[in-house]
């Protein structure tokens, strides 16, 4: 028995596999359905509109197409029909011809136009046809005087419009592989089918709604919609159309015409001659003469496939021949680019792909100066300063550099009154070069335009420049590039003793730092964290420890050691159990919560002063070592009040923080 059952298990893999995506789609509306009796399969219908589908797993549970709430139905699978006062649809329909199973699978109309176009006795007789029949829906959306122009010549227009639906062999939708094309029974011009992924099946574009109905001399599958021949490439159709003329001019410039007269399958989203009008003349001018910006926007409105308006269901990212990826969704009836409703015609169908006409011109990045990258993202107060520092031809000219914008949070509470050191700190957010993060390494330098070196940092978790740590995705434009990143920089201005020096709140500190004998190590070249106990900080110990400990110059280093970390560590670096070797001690453990960093169960209360030779953390209260055992969860958070106020007792009574002071006491006196 298990021999059998491994043998039969890579046959049914294979069968799986070999399922044609309408196929799966199907099996799953048969297993949601099963539940109501044999051969019954769940449909998925828009509310508000006629439209069905047969569903996959993601719109079961999502209960939505194209944005909208769908309600469930059941219905007869494919080729079954119900018997009254029984379950399900137990009974296989009767194998009739195709002209009568025009009649009973939703397509009267297309069976009446049939009889009146003298072709029923064709699709009645002998023979092996595929029969891609308009729904009765679908004729009666015709406009009105295209269907009195068919109707009116039943003899020559109607019938070639019928035999164009028409293939003379029988296909199943198996057969149906995705950019395939067969030739129809007028004048055998093609019809082009599409089989996508998520189980849509187009001919021509129109989406096969009912397909494999079998007759005893053919096929036929409903399609939502009355297909038209097709014989002209995608170039004829934009040459024709005066409405694309701008486009027309631009795709002849960047020597595109022949790739689109060529063979292939291609999507081109076509904006009008009122979508280039919308863009400002000056940036128009500038892309329509820079042949690499205007060849990277129109192939930006090139997909590298044809895809059909109706197998859309939800949004998905396509890659262009730009090399960047557009969102192609829907929301309601209409077809969206990147969640914007700007299709206005679709489905144009040429030989070789399919034309969607849009409102809007589409520019990618790669055709955008840096001023324009800054104003497509969510850096507004960052490009109104870079303006106002006077900045904008180095924003809007071929200079390389790279803008290290910070995110509109990062300003909160900032003052952003235009002054010279605003000027300078500006100056400083925009890089010499232009970099692509993933160029970036742990310790290289890079310049700025004021003429000050800033460092990389490479953590496990971000990388940085300085202390602003990139944010989001690179937008790399026509000569430069923009990093979003979290927090506004702050240059290195001096070594760690500098940067002490300079506020007010470590007054006590330099103190200690001078009388411990560190004032060397903090000014020399390396790369340290120092968690830099401020005024408050000492103030919260009792005077007399608090005399003691600073008239003590070894007990003094060993507590400020065990405040400074081994290698250069800045807050967004920090991730959940983070630990650092400091200089006396063991390990800080550090962790994150709240978007504050914790050090040893304390807070840092203002994190990223940066140094040449390191960075400074501000912290309100001195830090002790962490118990042997401690649950590590805690260092991402305060401890217990009683431990983290620094009062009197917590001072003095802990031993392990007098175990520290006294072996450095110990190895002081034997030296």
């Amino acid at each position: 028995m298990k021999v059998c059952v491994l043998l039969l298990v890579p046959v049914l893999l294979s069968w799986v596999e070999s399922r044609s995506p309408y196929q799966a789609v199907l099996q799953h509306s048969r297993i949601r359905g099963r539940a109501q009796g044999p051969n019954v399969c769940a449909m998925q219908q828009r509310k508000g509109t006629d439209k069905k589908y047969f569903t996959n797993c993601k719109q079961w549970y999502h209960r939505k197409i194209c944005g909208e709430p769908t309600v469930i139905s059941y219905e007869c699978c494919p080729g079954y029909e119900k018997i009254p006062g029984e379950k399900g649809c137990p009974a296989a329909l009767p194998l009739v011809n195709i002209y009568n199973t025009l009649g009973v699978v939703g397509a009267s109309t297309t069976q009446m136009y049939s009889e009146r176009a003298e072709l029923r006795p064709e699709i009645e007789g002998p023979g092996s046809f595929t029969f891609f029949a308009p729904s009765n829906e679908a004729w009666a959306a015709l406009p009105t005087e295209l269907l009195d122009a068919l109707v009116s010549n039943v003899n020559i227009e109607l019938l070639n419009a019928l035999h164009y639906h028409m293939v003379d062999r029988r296909l199943t939708s198996e057969e149906l592989k995705h950019g395939a094309s067969f030739p129809s029974m007028y004048q055998d011009l093609h019809v082009h089918i599409h089989h996508y992924s998520n189980g849509v099946v187009t001919v021509n574009c129109a989406r096969l709604i009912k397909p494999d109905q079998h007759a005893t001399n053919g096929i036929v599958h409903v399609v939502d919609r009355v297909i038209t021949a097709i014989s002209n490439t995608i170039n004829t159709l934009l040459e024709v159309d005066d409405d694309l003329e701008t486009l027309r001019t631009a795709m002849a410039a960047a020597g595109l015409s022949t790739m689109l007269e060529g063979e292939g399958q291609y999507t081109v989203f076509a904006p009008t001659n009122e979508a280039f009008d919308k863009i400002p003349k000056e940036t128009l001018n500038r892309i329509l003469g820079d042949p690499v910006a205007l060849r990277d926007l129109l192939n930006y409105h090139i997909l590298k496939h044809m895809q059909c308006a109706e197998s859309i269901v939800s949004g998905t990212p396509m890659e262009t021949l730009q090399g960047s990826v557009l969102e192609v969704g829907c929301e309601g009836d209409q077809m969206t680019l990147n969640g914007r409703a700007v299709v206005t015609k679709r489905d144009q169908m040429g030989t070789n792909g399919v034309v969607h006409y849009i409102s809007e011109l589409l520019i990618p990045d790669s055709a955008k100066v840096l001023l324009e990258l800054a104003e497509g993202s969510a850096v507004a107060t960052a490009t109104q300063l870079f303006v106002e520092a006077g900045l904008t031809p180095h924003l809007t000219g071929s200079e390389p550099l790279t803008m290290l914008a910070p995110l509109d949070a990062a300003f909160t509470g900032s003052d952003t009154t235009m002054t010279p050191d605003m000027r300078t700190l500006m100056t400083n957010h925009l890089l010499r070069t232009q970099l692509s993060s993933k160029s970036l390494y742990h310790g290289q330098e890079l310049e700025t335009l004021g003429g000050v070196k800033l460092r990389v940092f490479v953590y496990r978790n971000n990388l940085c420049i300085e202390n602003a740590c990139i944010a989001a995705h690179d937008k790399m434009g026509r000569y430069a590039s923009m990093f979003t990143v979290g927090k506004v920089l702050t240059p290195p201005m001096g070594t760690v003793m500098d940067v002490l020096k300079a506020d007010d709140r470590f007054s006590v500190l330099v103190g200690a730092v001078q009388t411990a004998g560190l004032t060397e190590l903090l000014n020399q070249q390396g790369a340290l964290t120092f968690f830099a106990p401020t005024n408050e900080a000492f103030g919260a110990l009792p005077p007399p420890d608090r005399s003691r400990l600073l008239r003590d110059p070894q007990q003094l280093s060993s507590v400020l050691r065990l405040h400074l970390g081994e290698g250069l560590l800045v807050s967004g670096g920090v991730s959940s159990h983070t630990r650092v070797k400091p200089l006396q001690g063991e390990r800080l453990e550090l962790g994150v919560r709240n978007y504050t960093v914790y050090v040893n169960r304390v807070p840092v209360a203002a994190a990223d002063l940066m140094a040449t030779n390191g960075v400074v953390h501000a912290v309100n209260t001195i830090i002790k070592p962490m118990p042997p055992k401690v649950d590590r969860e805690q260092s991402d958070g305060p401890a217990d009040p009683a431990s983290s106020r620094g009062d009197s007792r917590s001072f003095r009574n802990d031993d392990l923080f007098r175990k520290v002071l006294s072996s450095h006491s110990s190895r002081a006196m034997k030296q």
